[in-house]
């Protein structure tokens, strides 16, 4: 076993994706390293089927009960048998029939197109089978609007040689809508919620059925967007790593009572008459802006996805996303509204990755608004208008998370946007595109900061994915920046000139806060309790929700008050307008393990810090 073991990990760290072409470039980090799929070598597969080998999936037919996610048995026999063997899952079934698109390089006949949702190697559960050449594995599936089949490969990922492919099975409706996505609207009293289904317009009309809890409930429509392979900027997205993507509904709940709990369930009404449902789920509304009341605040970034069946397609790159994923959901009736401030799932130009982490977050996201922020994963790609021409999203340019995931700003395909929530202003930015002064963004910057009612709303939040405040990260101390380049030249006298309290980042995998802080100087003395007028703005990395970890450098500098490689979360908690409580929570237990709390009246928030206040006049 642990032989087998070495082997396989001497695979997933040695092997290079081939078939893609990508050209080199000089990124802190590396594509091929970020979405293990990319391993499998998919256009030199060939068909080697044995008649003495089989694969055998059970049950045909999965969620029976309506379920979402269903559990599949594997079992496999290969007579001549290796510890490189694997199992692949294709969805739909019948993956090598078609020819591959124009836009694919065909190495040889016959070819498989398109590459595996998940695998997990024939040894991974049974020791034996180097030896015996049987073995089963299990598989956790959820509904992604087809059918799946199993196969199994020998010659490892960089020589796959097809053995056997299995039955078919299914959902029992593909098409059922899934994995509701509640988001803020742009009025404060307006609920958004996006779902995925297999229904057209061709063929149903979608609607969300809601109400308040247990009275009449009414209905409201959606409106219908999907993408295709042509709006994919590049490989993989556009080749192996393209899936059909379905179709995502999004229904506008309007005139919200503030602070009130709402049940809704998805709907589509088919041509012929007939409904099709989903389960029921229920929301509180937001605050009214400055009401008073308990709110509770999660942000983080950088979590990606896992696989609670042991498959490999993430296990060593995003470690702590379940273990994440898990706390939010056991403290879910303590969570008011989540930020995820960039690099959501890690597709990386692999589609169906999208739907295992919708569904990953579905038990949080239709609950309360999950709110999302666009990083390098998601859009950059050469010559696409991204401010940094880097590979990072897999040639998705920005497509699937502007149309999957709602959020209430101009332009989707402009990631910037502010959202109020009670007592708090939260003020989202695009470090994808341009933040400098004189941009467009930067003039929506000043003005979300500058139209801050801070009597009503004296939280104020700034959040990007990338680091433009500070952080001891290694690769930014090698560039002598502690900082993304160019981040806070423009940016640090708005902060100050409209007291940023917060400002939250991610991109890099672990967790720093700073003393509240101007022009690279610490304007207060204290660490875990803020009193009167801070001087200056607390920056956060919140990068450590589940990929895998960054370094810090050895030599701390004297504004970082606490650092921690490790996975976790940051959790906002204001009690009223005058008291804030922070904290930093690991996701391994959930426990606290950084704090501090903001005491202050409205007048601190007036009061003068340097360069801070408006001229002024000697003048009666």
């Amino acid at each position: 076993m642990a032989e087998s073991l070495r082997i396989r990990n001497i695979h997933f760290i040695t092997l290079v994706l081939l078939c893609i072409g990508f050209p080199a470039h000089s990124n802190r980090i590396r594509l091929d390293e970020h979405q293990p799929l990319s391993k499998i070598d998919v256009y030199k597969a060939t068909v080697a089927l044995r008649n003495n080998a089989y694969i055998k999936a059970s049950p045909l037919v999965l969620g029976l009960n309506g379920e979402d996610t269903d559990w599949v048995t594997i079992k496999f026999l290969h007579p001549e048998p290796s510890a490189d063997d694997w199992i692949a899952v294709f969805s739909p079934a019948k993956f090598n029939s078609s020819p591959c698109p124009g836009s694919n390089k065909k190495v040889q006949t016959p070819l498989i197109c398109s590459s595996p949702i998940k695998f997990n190697y024939a040894n991974y559960s049974n020791p034996n089978y180097a030896r015996t050449g049987k073995a089963s594995l299990v598989f956790e599936l959820i509904n992604q609007r087809a059918d799946f089949s199993f196969a199994l490969f020998s010659g490892g990922l960089s020589n796959p040689k097809l053995i056997a492919v299995s039955n078919p099975l299914s959902f029992k409706n593909p098409k059922a809508p899934l994995f509701p996505r509640l988001a803020h609207g742009k009025l404060w009293n307006e609920m958004t919620v996006t779902w995925t289904s297999g229904y057209n317009i061709s063929e149903a009309i979608p609607f969300v059925e809601w109400g308040l809890e247990g009275e009449t409930q009414t209905r409201s429509p959606a409106g219908t967007l999907t993408f295709s392979r042509k709006s994919m900027c590049g490989a993989p997205a556009r080749t192996v790593g393209w899936r059909d993507p379905g179709f995502f509904h999004t229904s506008f709940l309007q005139n919200l009572w503030p602070n009130t709990v709402y049940t809704y369930r998805l709907g589509h009404r088919l041509f012929s008459g007939s409904y099709i449902w989903s389960k029921s789920y229920s929301f509180k509304s937001s605050p009214h802006p400055g009401e008073e009341s308990l709110q509770r605040v999660i942000i983080f970034g950088d979590m990606g996805k896992g696989q609670r069946d042991g498959s490999n397609e993430y296990s060593n790159y995003q470690p702590g996303a379940l273990n994440t994923t898990d706390q939010l959901i056991k403290d879910l009736d303590n969570i008011d509204i989540v930020f995820h401030i960039g690099d959501l799932s890690y597709a990386n130009g692999y589609l169906s990755q999208w739907d295992q982490f919708t569904a990953q977050v579905e038990p949080i996201a239709s609950r309360v608004p999950y709110m999302v922020a666009s990083g390098n994963h998601e859009r950059d790609w050469p010559n696409t208008g991204s401010f940094y021409a880097n590979m990072d999203s897999g040639g998705e340019c920005g497509v699937p998370t502007e149309t999957m995931f709602y959020f209430p700003a101009e332009n989707r395909a402009k990631f910037w946007y502010k959202t109020d929530y009670g007592l708090f202003r939260f003020c989202i930015v695009d470090s994808e595109h341009d933040w400098r002064e004189g941009s467009e963004q930067y003039r929506f910057i000043e003005h979300c900061l500058a139209s801050a009612d801070r009597r009503r709303q004296p939280w104020l939040i700034f959040a990007a994915h990338r680091v433009l405040g500070y952080s001891s990260n290694d690769w930014y101390a090698l560039e002598g920046s502690y900082e993304e380049p160019m981040g806070r030249e423009s940016l640090q006298k708005l902060w100050q000139k409209y007291r940023v309290d917060i400002a939250f980042y991610g991109h890099v995998h672990n967790y720093e806060r700073t003393c509240p802080i101007y022009q690279n100087q610490c304007v207060n003395e204290e660490k875990s309790h803020y009193s009167g007028t801070m001087n200056g703005t607390i920056h956060v990395v919140a990068g450590g929700a589940g990929s895998h970890l960054s370094a810090f450098t050895k030599e701390i500098p004297k504004w970082s008050l606490y650092r921690d490689y490790d996975f976790g979360f940051v959790k906002l908690t204001a009690f009223d307008r005058h008291s804030l409580l922070f904290e930093y929570k690991k996701s391994s237990d959930g426990k606290v393990y950084d704090s501090f709390t903001i005491s202050r009246d409205y007048r601190d928030v007036l009061a003068c810090v340097p360069d801070s206040c408006e001229r002024t006049t000697m003048a009666a």
